[in-house]
C-alpha cells in the first residue's frame, strides 16, 4: 500500500459503542470552522457522510468488534482531520483471550500410546 492510500483510508478501534462514535463524529466534524468545516450529508446506523470544502467527501464507518467498535475513516483531502478524530476516541482495550489452554500438536502426540494409534 503506498503512502497516499494509507492516508485515504484510516482505521482504529475504540471501546465506545458504534452509535456514540457516529454522534461524536457529527459533533467533531461539523463544529470546525474555516476550510476544515464539514457538513453532515447522510447517515445511517453504521456510517456518516460529510461534505467539506470543494465538495470533498469524508466518510466515517463503524462496525462491532470484540470489546468495542472498529472505526474506519475515508477521505482524500481531510486525512489529518480523520487522524485527529480517531485519536480523540476513547482508547480500545482488547478483550482478554479465552483462559482455556489449547493443546498443541506436540501435546496431542505425547498423549498417544506407543505405536501412534489411539
Amino acid at each position: 500500500m503506498n503512502q497516499q492510500s494509507s492516508r485515504i483510508v484510516q482505521e482504529s478501534f475504540t471501546s465506545l459503542p458504534a452509535a456514540d462514535v457516529i454522534a461524536h463524529a457529527k459533533r467533531f466534524f461539523t463544529q470546525r470552522t474555516g476550510v476544515y468545516a464539514a457538513f453532515l450529508e447522510k447517515e445511517g446506523p453504521g456510517h456518516a457522510v460529510f461534505r467539506g470544502q470543494g465538495g470533498e467527501e469524508l466518510v466515517i464507518g463503524v462496525a462491532d468488534a470484540p470489546g468495542g467498535t472498529r472505526v474506519t475513516g475515508s477521505t482524500y483531502l481531510f486525512d489529518q482531520q480523520i487522524a485527529r478524530f480517531l485519536t480523540s476516541l476513547a482508547p480500545y482495550e482488547a478483550p482478554e483471550p479465552d483462559e482455556t489452554p489449547a493443546l498443541d500438536a506436540a501435546d496431542d502426540l505425547a498423549a498417544l500410546p506407543a505405536g501412534g494409534a489411539p
